[in-house]
């Protein structure tokens, strides 16, 4: 039997400093048991190639909630896709980036709501706002797909401007849906994607992949966010860490899933170790 791992990155397997120092030494348990690590994540596939070779894996990756998958030319024997450099591609949407940020723009205006793009920031902007490292902030503005976005709130006003905001919020939301996106929560800001893509999505497509190849696969999925339940409920043994953000809510909380005790990376290992590594090794000495 096959395992694979399909994990979310921020909250989740990287720590509050957007660092994976302390997954490596179970990143490379999991690499010398043969357990293929997928990044199923909102970021873009820059960032996910800077955090493939920090921690010197070579599976296949979802990028921008499940927006494309890209998959190492070679990575599996069959596989017919577009190639671009050294991956093969299966794009999950028709939407480009600048469809995305052009959406935004008219959501915006009709719902009277104010939002500001990564598009509208500079590299040092995006850096400061999400307590990143400058280059890491490049890495996030370099988007193919989606955009991510925050709301600007009014800082006073009291009840009645909350409830006002509420509902120029809630026309956002329907306003986007008419248009055929979705906006998605993730660990600290929004985002806007095609109406259709969601993690679950691309995760069930690359599984299906893998059992063509493997025959009989196990799939595991960790989270921390709203935007990762169409991921878990995509795996055969779902997992949430502990999250400090908003978006590890109750909806996220609701959902009939392993909780691990530890937050961010210290629950992604927990939860490795617990589930991944220990039936790996009972079911060869079975």
């Amino acid at each position: 039997m096959k395992f694979v791992l399909f994990t979310d990155l921020d909250g989740t397997l990287l720590d509050a400093n957007y660092s994976c120092e302390l997954v490596k030494p179970v990143v490379e348990e999991l690499k010398r048991k043969g357990v293929p690590i997928v990044f199923c994540t909102t970021k873009t596939r820059a960032e996910c190639e800077y955090y493939r070779r920090e921690l010197r894996i070579n599976d296949p990756f979802i990028v921008e909630n499940g927006s494309a998958i890209f998959i190492p030319v070679g990575y599996f024997t069959q596989l017919r896709c577009e190639r671009r450099g050294n991956f093969c591609v299966l794009e999950c949407v028709r939407v480009k980036y600048e469809d995305a940020v052009r959406a935004l723009a008219e959501i915006s205006a009709e719902a009277g709501v104010r939002v500001k793009g990564f598009g509208d920031l500079t590299a040092e902007q995006v850096a400061e706002i999400a307590a990143m490292p400058v280059e890491l902030a490049k890495l996030a503005k370099r988007r193919e797909y989606t955009e991510t976005f925050f709301f600007e709130h009014a800082s006073e006003g009291g009840a009645a401007a909350v409830r006002k905001l509420s509902e120029e919020i809630e026309r956002f939301f329907a306003a986007a849906e008419k248009r055929g996106f979705r906006i998605s929560h993730g660990g600290r800001f929004y985002s806007i994607q095609e109406k259709n893509a969601d993690k679950g999505k691309a995760v069930r497509i690359l599984t299906n992949i893998f059992r063509r190849e493997f025959g009989v696969v196990r799939t595991f999925g960790i989270g921390d966010s709203e935007n990762d339940i169409p991921m878990l409920r995509s795996v055969d043994c779902p997992a949430l860490v502990r999250s400090r953000s908003s978006s590890g809510g109750a909806a996220v909380r609701s959902m009939n899933f392993y909780k691990a005790s530890g937050f961010g990376a210290e629950g992604w290992i927990e939860i490795v170790k617990k589930f991944i590594l220990t039936q790996y090794f009972n079911e060869r000495h079975v």
